[in-house]
């Protein structure tokens, strides 16, 4: 079961843990459209090892959707007032597409809250801006119906779609149910990033995860931040 913690800008965010109270723990960030549930299918491996922390990013699922645009700043803010509130000085980090996003702010101004760092399908710099106004522009005014399909095909390979139908309702149900002005939202955080020169500066022990089927983030850009971070 989820319980919330308030940020200083009176937001709630939802988590919950899973697995031993006395394992490590691994902090989990999911990408843009999902909730914390996307991580079920691998939990259980996870929990094998480690105490599972979840969360659902601002904007997404139980965790409060203001309107108005969010930053990179503020999402990665919103995960150290979560370790803050919960008393967790440091944690292994693991974050998908969105999630990765703020795992590499988390690198850069908090390193001190990260023992190891995953950046999974992810990027420093996910242009043009143009993209994300056109994408915003739409599910403003046509709601998540609008974008979920597109959304599936990125994520999901031809075969994977062929024979994973209750798999994919589940995960197409979860991008229909985000709030409008949290997605908006997030879109707007991730169409004002840019850290592509500061990869350098990231010095943590860094494992860096792509994939050629990922149309979103092909291997080039999990090559362009292998070939920046120095952990």
């Amino acid at each position: 079961m989820s319980d919330t913690v308030t940020t200083g800008d009176g937001c709630r965010i939802a988590y919950r843990f899973d697995g031993p109270a006395d394992k490590p723990i691994l902090l989990l960030s999911s990408s843009l459209g999902t909730t914390m549930d996307m991580w079920e299918p691998q939990l259980a491996a996870f929990a094998e090892q480690f105490r599972v922390l979840r969360y659902d990013t601002r904007g997404h699922g139980g965790s409060d959707a203001p309107p108005g645009s969010y930053s990179l700043d503020r999402l990665g803010r919103d995960v150290v007032e979560l370790l803050d509130a919960l008393n967790i000085p440091r944690v292994h980090f693991c974050g998908l597409s969105l999630g990765g996003m703020v795992g590499q702010w988390l690198a850069l101004r908090a390193p001190e809250r990260i023992n190891r760092l995953v950046l999974a399908h992810t990027s420093a710099f996910m242009g043009p801006p143009s993209a994300w106004d056109g994408r915003i522009a739409v599910v403003r005014e046509k709601g998540m119906a609008a974008v979920a399909d597109a959304s599936i095909e990125r994520w999901f390979t031809a075969e994977f779609v062929g024979t994973s139908d209750a798999s994919l309702a589940k995960v197409r149900a979860m991008l229909l149910a985000v709030n409008v002005d949290g997605y908006i939202g997030c879109c707007a955080a991730i169409r004002d990033m840019d850290l592509r020169r500061l990869g350098g500066l990231i010095d943590l022990p860094t494992l860096i995860i792509g994939g050629d089927a990922d149309p979103a983030t092909p291997p080039a850009h999990s090559e362009a931040l292998a070939g920046a971070i120095r952990g």
